[in-house]
């Protein structure tokens, strides 16, 4: 019987060569049903759509497609919720700018610390208008590890206030690998909220990180905007963002020309249209998750790669787990439900970089050090670590192999000794 890992691997040429291909979480592969959409709209339809010809309708139509994927991968209610942008970073900045005029000055913005995407626009925010920026920061739950740091919703209730405007946090962190039970902090931030009588409270999420090893589900977390990179969920290098329907209407002033009527539509969010081959490739993504699992469902999808993940997640943990204290893992050391295999450490004694290079010298393992954007993060670790140097990241993803990660465990040991 094929296995699921064996199903999706199909999907991908690159892992043909035998490439160890463990950065994932810097960008995946990208699956076969993706780069077909991009090469036949390019090559069959590449017009600017809406116009009548039929070349132009069909260019349409194509497109159309793209946000209807990603509201599903969302799970939002509509198609009209779905904004396109380059990167996940921009979706972002625009969204803080849309926001400006409808945030008070006297205000609260609510951040945490990782990827800077998710922070940086709401800091630059901020700055522009004079609001407070508090930081919603991770705990240690092992006290024989600094590192060992998650995130706690009672960490974050107290810095609800009744000028709370903007929550702004992470599905899962792209350095602890930890995954944040969104509902539950929305729900209680909420009620917080209401309590203390704020004017206007909303949740901005991103899932960058999240959602290529879970489901979405933003209409049950009960969020307003969420976001998410289509390369590193097996798409084109472009980012859907989700922006609830009643903020759409009474939250977000638009960033397109001023003779569009686009107030309950996520074009409201778009200043200019994005990249039409990769909207058309990315509804190439849905397809290739719903049809690894006999189900045809992204829920079936995602159960077994989370069992798989987990799998790949236990052994290379258990190998670092033996060389603790020397190696420090940056989050929860342990295998669990709540953490996806994207895995960073530190080795005392060893520059990070020195660790990668163990593997670059192979030829046929990419893994990585750095900060990985989340620079303040990294730079708020204690004990310090050189920004620069960073952590050693190694992200996998239900492609990979139990031999991909014997491979990295080889390299590895070669170095730490």
């Amino acid at each position: 019987m094929t296995s699921f890992q064996d199903t999706a691997r199909v999907y991908f040429p690159a892992l043909r060569s035998g490439f160890v291909f463990a950065d994932n979480a810097g960008g995946s592969q990208c699956t076969k049903l993706v780069a077909e959409r991009i090469f036949d709209y390019l090559l069959n339809t590449n017009v600017q759509p809406g116009a009548d010809y039929p070349i132009s309708v069909e260019s349409t139509r194509c497109i159309a497609a793209g946000p209807v994927a990603a509201a599903e991968l969302f799970n939002a209610a509509s198609p009209d919720e779905i904004v396109f942008g380059a990167t996940s970073t921009m979706n972002l900045e625009n969204l803080a700018r849309s926001l400006e005029k409808d945030i008070l000055d006297d205000e609260e913005i609510v951040v945490t610390g990782e990827h800077e995407a998710n922070v940086g626009p709401w800091k630059k925010l901020a700055a522009r208008k004079g609001l407070t920026l508090k930081h919603w920061r991770p705990r240690t739950t092992d006290p024989s590890n600094p590192y060992s740091l998650t995130l706690d919703v009672e960490d974050l209730l107290p810095l609800i206030s009744a000028k709370t405007r903007i929550v702004a946090f992470v599905a899962c962190s792209n350095i602890l690998g930890s995954i944040v039970p969104v509902k539950a902090i929305v729900t209680a931030a909420r009620s917080r909220a209401v309590e203390l009588g704020v004017r206007k409270i909303e949740f901005s999420v991103d899932c960058v990180a999240y959602a290529p090893h879970r489901r979405m589900n933003v209409q049950d977390w009960d969020v307003d905007y969420a976001v998410f990179s289509f390369y590193k969920l097996f798409g084109p290098h472009i980012s859907a963002l989700y922006a609830r329907a009643a903020s759409l209407r009474s939250s977000i002033s638009a960033l397109t020309h001023h003779f569009l009527s686009v107030d309950t539509v996520g074009y409201k969010l778009q200043p200019g249209g994005p990249g039409y081959e990769l909207v058309y490739g990315a509804a190439g993504v849905p397809t290739y998750l719903k049809g690894l699992t006999p189900a045809g469902t992204l829920e079936a999808t995602f159960i077994a790669s989370a069992v798989h993940e987990h799998v790949l997640s236990e052994r290379l943990l258990g190998f670092l787990r033996g060389y603790a204290p020397r190696v420090l893992i940056v989050g929860d050391p342990l295998n669990g439900s709540s953490r996806v295999p994207t895995i960073s450490f530190v080795v005392k004694g060893i520059l990070s970089r020195d660790v990668v290079r163990a593997c670059d010298e192979t030829g046929t393992i990419g893994i990585r050090y750095g900060h990985f954007y989340a620079y303040t993060f990294i730079n708020e670790l204690d004990p310090k670590i050189d920004i620069q140097d960073g952590v050693v990241r190694v992200s996998l993803v239900h492609y990979n192999t139990l031999e991909e990660v014997d491979r990295i465990i080889i390299a590895l040991r070669g170095v730490l000794g």
